[in-house]
């Protein structure tokens, strides 16, 4: 059976912060992320799927190096596959949500919210008869708050006036965030890849400069669609070819309540290897490497990558 990484507990490494994915530890200077192979859905982890804390860590490392001369990112080392040693950021209350396309399905998506009659959305107007999953003029910034609560979805001018941010930084933000989008898709359609929608997190270095932080256009962070067949899908009113993991949740609504059941079944083993294998395909043709797997078992292997960074 393959190695999963489900947590860790390296209390030498600092203050340890569990966050749906990454076990992330906080030392004066710097935060180590271990990004674990946690999959999280319906406000809990659901299932382990093998290699996907590699995949996302490496998918992400890929990223930071294709944007850095945009802007800088937290970045100082990758001594280990799953992990990355970050910069300490102060981190700003926004999420920077950027789209290229009118879709979704939730509440607060470009298309349910334009299905429902709202044109103008404050920082942009959209015109009437658009289709669902088409192309959008340019890439708009629809930036939402940061909560541990709820996320509110607000134009920037609504932010700064309830005082979340300051008018020059959201500006800052949103022109960072539209040029690393640019460059996103420019890459993503050389490997046969349409990037749809993304978020970005930010925060600021000790010296007040805007830095890239936490993850940047994962799977998991960004929605991704294959270029080849979008346009005769499009046409005939079909839903794009994407990265699907959403086959693991529906197996849980139909097999328990995984918002009340104290405890869930077991995913079963063959859905849980098929979106393994999703993931390395990501990757794949994000990067254009083949995946190599890190050594076994993963908790020795990490924890001799970190003892350098011991505290």
């Amino acid at each position: 059976m393959t190695d999963v990484l489900r947590s860790t507990d390296f209390q030498w490494l600092g203050e340890k912060y569990t966050g749906k994915v990454r076990d992330v530890y906080a030392q004066e200077n710097r935060l180590i992320l271990i990004t674990t192979d946690r999959h999280s859905s319906f406000d809990r982890i659901i299932a382990h799927i093998p290699h996907k804390g590699q995949v996302l860590n490496q998918i992400s490392e890929f990223w930071f190096d294709a944007t850095k001369d945009i802007v800088p990112n937290h970045v100082l080392e990758i001594p280990d596959p799953n992990v990355t040693i970050g910069r300490k950021c102060f981190m700003l209350p926004v999420e920077a949500v950027v789209r290229g396309y009118i879709t979704g399905v939730t509440g607060t998506s470009l298309w349910t919210l334009y299905s429902a009659g709202k044109r103008d959305f404050g920082n942009f107007t959209l015109p009437d008869g658009m289709k669902k999953n088409q192309k959008l003029g340019q890439p708009v910034f629809t930036p939402s708050t940061k909560k541990d609560t709820h996320d509110r979805t607000l134009s920037p001018q609504e932010m700064v006036a309830e005082g979340i941010i300051e008018k020059e930084m959201i500006e800052q933000v949103e022109k960072v965030a539209l040029a690393l989008f640019a460059r996103g898709q420019e890459i993503a359609i050389q490997q046969g890849l349409i990037l749809v929608d993304t978020k970005y997190e930010f925060g600021l270095d000790s010296n007040g400069v805007l830095t890239l932080i936490d993850e940047i256009h994962t799977p998991d962070s960004s929605r991704f669609w294959q270029l080849d067949s979008y346009e005769a899908r499009f046409s005939q009113g079909e839903e794009p070819e994407y990265f699907d993991k959403e086959f693991l949740r529906l197996w849980f609504k139909e097999n328990c309540d995984p918002y009340k059941d104290e405890t869930l079944p077991e995913a079963p083993q063959e859905l849980v290897d098929e979106l393994s294998r999703r993931y390395i395909r990501m990757y794949e043709q994000i990067t254009r490497k083949t995946f190599e797997p890190g050594e076994t078992p993963v908790v020795q292997r990490l924890e001799k990558a970190l003892r350098p960074y011991a505290v």
